[in-house]
Parts: structure tokens; C-alpha cells; sequence
């Protein structure tokens, strides 16, 4: 995917989770954080930071704050949003025969819908290869530590129960996927996050044992462009 009009800033202070205050050339400006996790880490008082201008007038904030600057690993998209739309675009060009061959996953793809209901919870994809069955829930990471990425970076209670669907699926005989979209360079696996949330790494556990696919999703990050470019599975 990528940006339009790209502005950079410096970092001053998140007031809450929905806004920030940053720098623009010296002027203090209010800006849209496209990211409701904690990025402590990463949101430093100092730090650069890249913003995408909207051309909608009426907004009240002008801005959308996209992309960080991590010292040691270069730009982290933050963008919540991001990881649904690669992922979106990486099956269309696999649906088209337009993917490069390390990047197959679904070779027979016939069809895929997004944000489809499944039990009590609503799934990113769901997807025909053939004559089977598949469903795909995306994550975004966005924290790093000692070049391993960790997900979740705060509780996410939402996040288990859609791996209990994914387990149900699997169940019902459905091909299942959880899919980590790495919103940063360099990092080629992500752990549970054992110290914020101990309960999703237990349910990753189980999900695993219940033969739900783990995809390691590496993506290629600039300021203007997040692609994903390299794949691994467990």
C-alpha cells in the first residue's frame, strides 16, 4: 500500500490514545495516531516521525501519524489499518497470478472475502482454494525487542477469542491461518507477548496444537510504501 502526501515531524507528546502533539517545521500541531496500542517504546518525546496530510478539509485533524522512527531499526509502521490492506493486496495479485513465487501461498486461490462474519466474531478473510476452505485473521506487530518482534502490545481480549474461532474452524474442517504482518524491517519472527497478555500466548499455543497456521508476513517499510516482501509459516 501506499501513502500519499507524506510530511515529517518530531514527536512531542500523546495526551491520549486517538492524538498527538508534534513538531511541523517548529509550528505544534494536534495529530490523528492511526495506532490505539501503547507504543511507548516507540512514541519517544524527540523522536521523527512521518505523517500522512489528508485532503479532507473538514477533519479536525490534518494529519494522520503513520510511521516512527526506532533507532537501530529504521521506520515502524504504525498504521492499524496497514496490515489488512497488504494482506488484501497480496492475495489479489496471488488471485491473479501476479505474485512472485516465494510470495505463494494460495496457488489454486479461486476467491476471498474480507471482514467475514464467522460465529460470534467477524474474521479478515476468508478465503477458496479449490475445493477447500480457509480463514485468516491478520495481526500487526509493532513492538520490537532484541530483534524479535512481540505481539500484543497491550491485552487484547479480542484477539484471543479470535483465535478460539479460528480453533473451532479448524474443527469444522477449514484450512486456518493467524498471519503477523511485521510493520518494521529485520524481524523474521514474532513470540507472544508473555508479560502483557499471558492468555493470548496460551491461546497461540493451543491454536498451534489445533493445527492453526502461523504466518510471519515481513514487509518492506518507507515512509511512502508498506509491502510485504518475504513469508514464512509454522
Amino acid at each position: 500500500m501506499k501513502y500519499g502526501h507524506i510530511v515529517p515531524a518530531e514527536f512531542v507528546s500523546r495526551p491520549n490514545r486517538f492524538v498527538a502533539q508534534v513538531l511541523i517545521e517548529g509550528r505544534e500541531e494536534l495529530v490523528h495516531v492511526k495506532n490505539t496500542g501503547r507504543c511507548k517504546e516507540l512514541l519517544i518525546p524527540g523522536v521523527l516521525v512521518l505523517l500522512e496530510k489528508s485532503d479532507n478539509p473538514n477533519r479536525k485533524t490534518l494529519y494522520d501519524l503513520v510511521c516512527v522512527e526506532k533507532r537501530g531499526l529504521g521506520w515502524v509502521n504504525i498504521d492499524s489499518q496497514a496490515p489488512n490492506q497488504v494482506v488484501r493486496e497480496w492475495l489479489f495479485l496471488q488471485l491473479y497470478g501476479q505474485a512472485p513465487h516465494e510470495l505463494i501461498l494460495f496457488p489454486g486461490l479461486k476467491d476471498f472475502k474480507w471482514e467475514y462474519t464467522f460465529g460470534s466474531s467477524r474474521l479478515d478473510f476468508y478465503l477458496e482454494e479449490g475445493e477447500e476452505k480457509c480463514l485468516m485473521e491478520v495481526k500487526g506487530v509493532t513492538l520490537e525487542r532484541e530483534g524479535i518482534g512481540y505481539f500484543p502490545d497491550a491485552p487484547t481480549l479480542r484477539g484471543v477469542k479470535h483465535l478460539e474461532e479460528l480453533m473451532y474452524a479448524r474443527s469444522l474442517g477449514y484450512r486456518c491461518y493467524l498471519a503477523f504482518v511485521i510493520q518494521m524491517e529485520g524481524i523474521t519472527t514474532v513470540k507472544p507477548n508473555m508479560i502483557t497478555h499471558p492468555q493470548f500466548g496460551e491461546a497461540l499455543q493451543r491454536a498451534k496444537e489445533a493445527g492453526v497456521h502461523i504466518l510471519f508476513l515481513g514487509c518492506r517499510v518507507t515512509g511512502e510504501e508498506l509491502k510485504i516482501d518475504s513469508m514464512r509459516m509454522e
